[in-house]
């Protein structure tokens, strides 16, 4: 069965994007990747997949690079987007998790296209030799140091990668905080930035409004979500939005959600959750008012 995703991007949102190119140069790509691995990760549809094949992680980054993009940090894509200064051709590549096979698979094709990256820890699956979870491994403390060594950022993905709303404040506050220490104090270094596990509640915005004071107060200065887009001066800093990529996304579909093509999926998946989040106030209202 074609996806619909693919049908609407390629065939009437990208082009729509491409008509409007005045916006390229103030948005921003960040790339959100996990495993560059064979091993499956995921649901069924080719949506969540969260691995993407080595052969095709090469064929993406030579196309960035023959294409004429050139990577750039965090901090650097929310200056320039603040500035508003020209940002077309400029990427951001992220990693979830901490997988061992950026170590040994992902990191030469980044150094040979002239790019770097920013991985985002669940310290709890960091040790000093490979943990394995899942059927994967995942990085140990010295390949982070020497990963920092060669340029790679780091960024927190919290201790254990929980469903931070089933968190009470203390353990929110835990799970953002000690893994940002734990991090800096293997890599003597600032760790500025955080990635938020799993889907992004927006819908919900107390927990956003409570979880953005949070990473202030504990001096986090950038964060990415799983929010779908392009980045914009307009984003919460915080809470930046991504591009999944895996290995169902084809050359098309690739280039189309580089340049926009993709942004239209943001909306229809706000709705979907606003739908749940409204059905389950309602029940839990319905619940206080049996029990009064």
């Amino acid at each position: 069965m074609p996806r619909l995703d693919r049908l609407v991007t390629l065939y009437l949102s990208h082009p729509l994007a491409r008509s409007l190119r005045s916006q390229q140069g103030s948005r921003v790509p960040i790339l959100m990747y996990h495993s560059i691995s064979d091993n499956l990760f995921g649901m069924s549809h080719p949506y969540f997949h969260i691995n993407t094949l080595p052969d095709v992680f090469s064929q993406q980054m030579r196309w960035l690079r023959n294409a004429g993009y050139r990577s750039i940090d965090l901090k650097q894509a929310w200056t320039g987007l603040e500035a508003g200064a020209d940002l077309s051709k400029t990427i951001v590549i992220t990693f979830d998790d901490g997988y061992r096979d950026f170590y040994t698979d992902a990191l030469p094709i980044l150094k040979q296209c002239g790019f770097t990256a920013t991985i985002f820890l669940a310290t709890d699956r960091i040790h000093s030799a490979p943990a394995r979870i899942e059927g994967a491994d995942y990085l140990t403390w010295s390949d982070v140091r020497e990963l920092h060594a060669e340029g790679i950022r780091f960024g927190s993905h919290t201790v254990s990668h929980p469903d931070l709303r089933s968190l009470g404040p203390e353990q929110i506050e835990y799970e953002l905080g000690h893994s940002k220490e734990v991090i800096e104090q293997h890599l003597g270094a600032a760790i500025e930035s955080f990635s938020y596990p799993f889907g992004f509640p927006e819908e919900d915005k107390n927990f956003a409004r409570f979880l953005e004071d949070v990473l202030l107060n504990l001096n986090f200065d950038y964060g990415v979500s799983t929010i779908l887009g392009r980045a914009s001066r307009r984003s919460n800093r915080f809470f930046l939005p991504r591009l999944p990529v895996n290995s169902c996304d084809d050359p098309s579909l690739f280039r189309a959600k580089l340049e926009g093509g993709y942004d239209w999926l943001h909306w229809p998946q706000l709705l979907k959750k606003c739908i749940f989040h409204n059905a389950a106030v309602m029940q839990q209202g319905q619940r206080i008012k049996a029990m009064n």
